[in-house]
């Protein structure tokens, strides 16, 4: 991915207001970011922990979603989750159902589009083996890490054709 400004990825925002990509949380440490190491950049926000946000180039266009996820119970130590998009596997609260309100007409009449996905959201980092979840781990592949990479991007390339609609 190549590096972005703030400016940049409050005016990518595809499915929220502009008072709304202005209001947006900036991750802290952007100046900071391995670029190179990411399909996508995506942050919680701190304050607001159900809320995330996506970043990612898409189409020839640099695309940036507002994501909820409902608030996290907590649940047996024992119970495992699948990322969809990087298929990493994490304990509980690990993974999240993210959900973004579509672009448009679409997403002022309420229509939205989810996926499960790391909480952390660092599935780039996953896959290449940048960064081990916390009792979890990735299942054996025989897909080489640039295979992996290609589908974790094709798996993100697909949720943000339903967001774009």
């Amino acid at each position: 991915m190549r590096p972005l400004t703030e400016q940049e990825i409050r005016d990518a925002f595809v499915n929220c207001g502009k008072g709304e990509a202005k209001r947006a949380p900036m991750p802290r440490d952007l100046a900071d970011t391995a670029w190179e190491d990411l399909d996508f950049l995506g942050w919680r926000d701190l304050g607001s922990p159900e809320r995330g946000y996506l970043v990612a180039e898409h189409r020839d266009r640099l695309v940036a979603v507002a994501l909820r996820s409902p608030q996290t119970r907590a649940r047996d130590f024992l119970h495992r989750s699948l990322c969809s998009l990087c298929l990493t596997t994490h304990p509980s609260g690990g993974v999240a159902l993210m959900a973004a309100r579509k672009a448009g007409p679409a997403g002022r009449q309420g229509d939205s589009a989810g996926l499960h996905m790391c909480t952390d959201m660092a599935c780039s980092l996953y896959v290449r083996g940048r960064k081990s979840p916390a009792a979890g781990g990735r299942l054996p592949e025989d897909l080489t890490v640039e295979e992996q990479i290609e589908r974790t991007r094709d798996r993100l390339a697909a949720f943000l054709d339903r967001i774009l609609g």
